[in-house]
């Protein structure tokens, strides 16, 4: 029972980190591109209820779906950490910590350590995983101020920048 339970836990694991290789060669990730993500209810790290409409309507957003142990989202940090120097002023960098081989406990010792820029939201019971159709970690998706998908990538080679830039400027892309 419990060598089950670690085969099928590690198999989950090993399908996350692969994932974005597999993704690279479709059309759409995730949420489309033209729609507004249902409304969805996370957790600080402090355990409090957090609505993402207090972000997502009011100006651009960019949504990273991470976790401790992804080696792509930690490839991909200092992209975000770029993107939030140059767009911080006019953009919310939320970064969606997921609850797969990890706890609150274990991102907030995580951050303690390696502090980063960013607001980090606990999704214990999957509602942003679902909502926002992540396929896997360093899933990103970039919303205008109306709400509206405008990219979606997964991967540490997105070009994170250009999607905010067509967030903050209003074109479309993908």
């Amino acid at each position: 029972m419990v060598i089950s339970c670690v085969v099928r836990r590690a198999s989950y694991v090993g399908l996350l980190l692969l994932t974005p290789a597999l993704l690279r060669a479709q059309d759409v990730i995730g949420i489309p591109v033209g729609e507004t993500p249902p409304a969805v209810i996370l957790e600080n790290l402090n355990g409090d209820s957090v609505a993402l409409s207090q972000w997502i309507g009011k100006k651009p957003v960019i949504v990273e779906f991470w976790a401790t142990w992804c080696p792509i989202c930690a490839e991909l940090l200092p992209r975000l950490e770029a993107a939030q120097r140059k767009f911080g002023d006019r953009a919310a960098f939320l970064v969606v910590a997921v609850a797969v081989n990890q706890s609150k406990n274990s991102v907030r010792r995580h951050l303690e350590r390696d502090p980063m820029p960013f607001t980090f939201l606990w999704d214990g019971n999957g509602a942003a995983v679902r909502a926002f159709q992540a396929p896997s970690t360093s899933y990103i998706a970039v919303l205008d101020a109306k709400g509206k998908v405008v990219y979606t990538g997964v991967g540490a080679d997105q070009d994170i920048e250009s999607a905010l830039e067509t967030a903050v400027g209003g074109g479309r892309r993908r």
